[in-house]
């Protein structure tokens, strides 16, 4: 992870160009960042929210090829480490044939998430015309979310950080927890 003071530097010395391929790696943090140099009239907001909307898009196809097009290079023995065997890939396109956008959009929206599911998109060959229009229409309000904060609370980075930390950790711990209980469930239902 890059610290916030030299994302903060980097993108006051080298202006938007920076901003992008920051974006793509770091997310919601330095979009914050992005916003509160708006605020203090260094750039434009709508340019801020237009490159942060644009690569989230990015990321999030670089996940789903990973899954998509990674998944093949991966040797089998790894792949089967990991549980995926030819039924659980098949199952997974299944539920992306499904539940492919509610499951995108609760990826997203949640962030602690928002990497397995883009990659377990891929890996299910969801559509990628599908996946790009559901990504975009879950990140637009998720952007647009957090260049508000910065635009107004920018100056407590420090403060947002550590919320964005412990929001995603405690987020991540409710899913784990909730999937570790419906797991349980399921299989006491199937005995």
């Amino acid at each position: 992870m890059i610290g916030l003071e030299t994302i903060s530097v980097l993108m006051a010395k080298h202006g938007l160009a920076v901003l992008a391929p920051i974006a793509v790696l770091e997310g919601p943090i330095v979009t914050v960042i992005a916003a509160w140099l708006a605020s203090q009239n260094m750039f434009s907001v709508w340019s801020v929210a237009i490159i942060v909307i644009l690569a989230d898009l990015v990321g999030d196809l670089g996940l789903y090829a990973l899954g998509r097009w990674g998944l093949n290079r991966m040797p089998k023995k790894w792949r089967d480490k990991l549980g995926l065997s030819r039924a659980r890939l098949v199952s997974a396109a299944r539920h992306f044939q499904n539940k492919g956008i509610k499951t995108l959009v609760f990826g997203k929206l949640t962030h602690s998430a928002g990497a397995p599911v883009l990659v377990a998109a891929g890996v299910a060959r969801m559509n990628v015309w599908v996946f790009l229009l559901t990504n975009l229409i879950a990140t637009i309000p998720k952007s647009l979310a957090f260049v508000a904060l910065g635009y107004w609370l920018g100056s407590h980075i420090g403060k947002i950080d550590s919320w964005l930390s412990k929001g995603s950790l405690i987020l991540l711990v409710v899913i784990i927890l909730g999937g570790t209980i419906w797991f349980f469930r399921r299989k006491r239902s199937h005995t």
